[in-house]
C-alpha cells in the first residue's frame, strides 16, 4: 500500500511525515529504508504477527508495509509552479490514497500560510491545486488521442469521455465524482492516475487537549469531518507533535505514554486502520520455521488470487489451500492440535479469504 501526503505549508504535514516513518521502524522488526529523501517504507503493526513468530520460533517475521510519499507543502498556484509543489505532484499519481494533513489546531508561534486557521478554505485550496494538476493531464491526453481519432472508433469513443470529465473537472468538480457511462470508461479514467480520483483520508492535526477526546470538542475537526462524510472520505484525529514524542520512545514506554494520556492507540495505528477501511484491504498471514508473514490483500480475494501476492506459480498451480483461524489455532496451540481438532479447513478455488487466515497454499506446477 502506498500513501501520499498532502497540505498546505506548515499544516504540520512533515512532522507527520518524520514521526510516522521513524514510529514504524521502531516499532516493529522491519528496518525502515528511505528510498529517496521524500518516501519512507514503514511495517504495519500487527500482535498477531509476534505470537505466531513465537507459537513456530520462526528465524525470521515480516510484516505488511507502507509506503508513505511526501511532497513539499502545497500553496496557491502550486499547479501553475508557485512554490515547490508542482515538481513534487507527479510523485504521488502513483499512490494508492492521499493522507491530507488539515490544520485544526491554533498557535501563533505557527504562521498559517493564509493567515488564519480554515480547515475548509484549506482542503479546498489543496483540492483546486490537484484539479489544476489533472486538467494539465487530460489536456494532453485528449490531443494526443483526437490527433490519432480520424476513421478510429475506439479513440473517438475516448476523446468523447475525456472531454466530458473534462467540463466536469472544469466545473470544479473532482474526478471522483464523475459517473462513469461504462466500464470501458471507468478502466479509461482509471488509466489516467488522476489525483482527484483518489480516495482521500484527512488527517486533522489538532493540538494536545483536542486529542484527549478525539476532536469532539473541537470546531475545526467537526468542519473536516462533516466535508468528508458527504465525499465519502476518512478521517482520523492526529497531534503531530505528540506522535513527535512517541516516536522517541521504545515500545513499553510508547504504551505507557498512551496510557498516560488515555488514549487507546497511536496516529500510526490510527491511519493504517482509516486506510485499510478505506481501500477494503484485509490481511492473512503464512506461518512457519523459515518465516511468519502477513500478506495484505483486497476483501473479496479469493484463495488463488491471494496466493498469487506469494508468487505467480502458486497462482497458476493452485491446488488448495489449508486455512485455519488465527484465534483458533492459537487456542489449539499448534497447528497439529487444530487440525486433530477439525479447525484446519481444505478450501478450493471459490474460497473467499478473510482477515486473520493463517494458510497454507498447495501448488504444483
Amino acid at each position: 500500500m502506498k500513501l501520499g501526503i498532502v497540505g498546505l505549508p506548515n499544516v504540520g504535514k512533515s512532522t507527520l511525515f518524520n514521526s510516522l516513518t521513524k514510529a514504524g521502524a521502531e516499532s516493529a522488526n522491519y528496518p525502515f529504508c528511505t528510498i529517496d529523501p521524500n518516501v519512507g517504507v514503514v511495517a504495519v503493526p500487527d500482535f498477531r504477527l509476534k505470537l505466531l513468530t513465537d507459537m513456530y520460533n520462526s528465524k525470521k517475521t515480516t510484516p505488511a508495509v507502507i509506503e508513505f510519499v511526501d511532497i513539499a507543502g502545497l500553496v496557491k498556484g502550486a499547479s501553475k509552479g508557485e512554490g515547490l509543489g508542482n515538481q513534487f505532484l507527479a510523485n504521488i499519481r502513483e499512490v494508492d490514497a492521499i493522507v491530507h494533513v488539515v490544520r485544526c489546531f491554533e498557535d501563533s508561534n505557527i504562521v498559517h500560510v493564509d493567515g488564519s486557521i480554515n480547515p475548509l478554505r484549506d482542503i479546498e485550496t489543496i483540492n483546486l491545486e490537484l484539479l489544476f494538476s489533472d486538467l494539465e493531464i487530460l489536456e494532453r491526453r485528449i490531443a494526443k488521442s483526437s490527433r490519432s481519432a480520424n476513421g478510429d472508433k475506439a479513440l473517438a469513443k475516448e476523446v468523447k469521455i475525456l472531454k466530458e470529465l473534462q467540463a466536469h473537472m472544469e466545473n470544479g468538480e473532482l474526478a471522483k465524482t464523475f459517473e462513469a457511462e461504462d466500464e470501458d470508461a471507468e478502466e479509461l479514467i482509471a488509466s489516467l492516475n488522476l489525483l482527484t480520483a483518489k480516495p482521500v483520508i484527512y488527517a486533522a492535526n489538532v493540538d494536545e487537549d483536542s486529542l484527549a477526546d478525539d476532536g469532539a470538542s473541537n470546531p475545526f475537526v467537526q468542519q473536516v469531518r462533516e466535508y468528508a462524510a458527504k465525499e465519502g472520505s476518512e478521517v482520523f484525529v492526529i497531534c503531530a507533535r505528540i506522535e513527535e514524542e512517541l516516536s522517541e520512545l521504545e515500545d513499553e514506554e510508547k504504551a505507557m505514554f498512551l496510557e498516560d494520556m488515555g488514549l487507546s492507540e497511536s496516529g500510526l495505528d490510527k491511519l493504517i486502520k482509516a486506510s485499510y477501511r478505506l481501500l477494503g484491504l484485509i490481511s492473512y498471514l503464512t506461518a512457519g520455521e523459515k518465516e511468519t508473514r502477513a500478506w495484505t490483500i483486497k476483501i473479496g480475494t479469493k484463495a488463488p488470487q491471494a496466493a498469487g501476492k506469494i508468487h505467480s506459480d502458486f497462482e497458476r498451480g493452485f491446488i488448495r489451500a489449508e486455512v485455519v483461524n488465527y484465534q483458533e489455532l492459537l487456542d489449539a496451540g499448534t497447528y497439529a492440535a487444530a487440525r486433530e481438532k477439525g479447525l484446519v479447513r481444505l478450501e478450493g478455488k471459490d474460497y473467499v479469504m478473510q482477515d486473520g487466515d493463517v494458510v497454507l497454499f498447495r501448488f504444483n506446477v
